[in-house]
């Protein structure tokens, strides 16, 4: 790697503004070409942004500055272009899910460690300041030996806010491969891999209606359960249990909980790089009266806070240092393991052994920081 190392896009969508306003704050990072199969828009991003080139996804792919290529097309090409990027001689970062099937997914990961090519996978909001400070706090004993989990991600869905939604409510997506990848990820950051899962599911509607944008009022099909309730057993013996729906009235984002021996754990929302981190001791008397209050211990998050872009920038550094990435590739691909196991507990009523497994994630250094020039 040289610094700065240079960074190429493939797909310029909504979520390539906070990629690229964060990575221009990086000074071991320089974004050099920006391409999209719609090449105004990848210009428009470009000018936008301060970035010297623009073009298509071969432009990128071939571009001799580009070292990592971030791959931010839909779920459904997400293998596919990895692929290509791997076969161009690039690393890839890409956005989760790392694939939407085991086969193609495993392939990629057979073929980028056969050319000496890493592959980070999102989300990165693992390793904000957030998950870290609750991830230490649980190494160091605060709530003793952890027990068992509880995470919640409930709110009447996307096709609320979005002006094409259908692709949310198809085939490899829906709330389990949308939003549950910040909330499996998570839990294997702290707990460790996944053993089996079991999980059920249902849709609310048959057909949604999409509510914003030009094509306000059409109907859509909805291909894949829009709620589902996971429980999973991990190798270490934990056990966490997670609801994801896009059918409730009420709205409740980023709930995280981890029991332990000696307390209980409130830790930020998954989906957001910092957050509240607090616990509860086991009560110590007999209340008096119902309800009672318990007192709240709250832990100072340690760590600077930027946002999307900066697992890139922490795979970039460990490629320089001959060390693993922590966003990497198998725990992508274990992610996405638990999640297709759930789809397919959910389609059958019982127990899913998940085959795959993953290394323990090490924590973040507190002195962590993404603004210093270090490569």
């Amino acid at each position: 790697m040289t610094a700065p190392v240079g960074v190429g896009f493939i797909g310029v969508g909504m979520i390539s503004d906070t990629y690229l306003e964060n990575l221009a704050s990086f000074p071991d990072i320089r974004v050099v070409i920006l391409g999209d199969m719609d090449t105004e828009r990848a210009q428009s991003q470009a000018e936008k942004f301060n970035v010297q080139e623009f073009g298509t996804a071969d432009d990128v792919l071939a571009h001799p500055g580009v070292q990592i290529i971030v791959n931010l097309t839909i779920p459904a090409v997400h293998a596919e272009i990895s692929s290509r990027a791997v076969a161009a001689g690039k690393h890839v970062w890409t956005e989760k899910p790392i694939g939407l099937d085991r086969n193609s997914t495993a392939a990629l990961l057979e073929q980028a460690d056969a050319a000496g090519l890493r592959i980070g996978v999102a989300p990165d909001t693992v390793l904000g300041p957030g998950l870290q400070t609750a991830k230490r706090a649980i190494e160091n004993g605060v709530i003793g030996t952890p027990l068992f989990a509880s995470t919640t991600m409930q709110w009447q869905g996307p096709d609320l806010v979005h002006p094409n939604p259908s692709f949310l409510f198809a085939k490899g997506a829906g709330p389990l491969l949308d939003m549950g990848p910040y909330y499996f990820t998570a839990l294997v950051n702290l707990f460790g891999p996944v053993s089996k899962v079991a999980a059920l599911g249902l849709r609310g509607q048959e057909e949604r209606v999409i509510q914003t944008g030009p094509q306000t009022g059409e109907r859509f099909p909805v291909e894949v359960p829009s709620t589902i309730s996971v429980l999973t057993e991990f190798e270490a013996g934990q056990h966490a249990q997670s609801m994801l729906s896009f059918d409730s009235a009420l709205s409740r984002h980023g709930v995280v909980e981890i029991s332990g021996t000696e307390g209980t754990l409130v830790i930020p929302d998954p989906n957001m790089f910092e957050g509240r981190i607090a616990y509860v001791k086991p009560l110590s008397e007999i209340p008096t009266e119902f309800p009672f209050t318990q007192e709240w211990i709250e832990i100072e998050q340690e760590g600077v806070v930027v946002g999307r872009g900066l697992g890139l920038l922490e795979m970039a550094r460990a490629i320089a240092e001959g060390r693993p990435h922590r966003a990497n590739g198998e725990v992508g691909y274990h992610v996405l393991d638990v999640m297709l196991s759930a789809e397919e507990s959910a389609a059958t009523g019982e127990f899913v052994s998940v085959n795959s497994s993953a290394a323990s994630v090490p924590s973040m250094p507190v002195d962590f920081d993404p603004f210093a020039r270090t490569l």
